[in-house]
């Protein structure tokens, strides 16, 4: 039996493989306008894990394997809230 279902699976289609990352996957351009142009650029590259990034802060490293969630809440409390009026 074994060999009749290893036969069957060879003689089908070969399945489809997830295609190769590109090593920079995203880049987030923030600018800031509160107090004077300020403007940051983050630039998340590939790692071992898909849903992983090594992130770069203007030029400068940030982390070697941070999670979306992450760098979002990193955001977060990077850039506070500006007091009302």
């Amino acid at each position: 039996m074994r060999a009749a279902k290893s036969a069957k699976r060879m003689a089908g289609p070969a399945p489809d493989y997830p295609i190769d990352l590109p090593d920079l996957r995203r880049e987030i351009l923030i600018i800031d306008h509160d107090f004077g142009r300020r403007e940051h650029r983050l630039t998340l590259y590939r790692t071992r894990r898909v849903d992983c990034y090594r992130v770069e802060v203007d030029v400068q490293p940030w982390s070697n394997s941070m999670g979306w969630s992450r760098i979002l809440a990193g955001l977060r409390k990077a850039l506070p809230r500006v007091a009302a009026r």
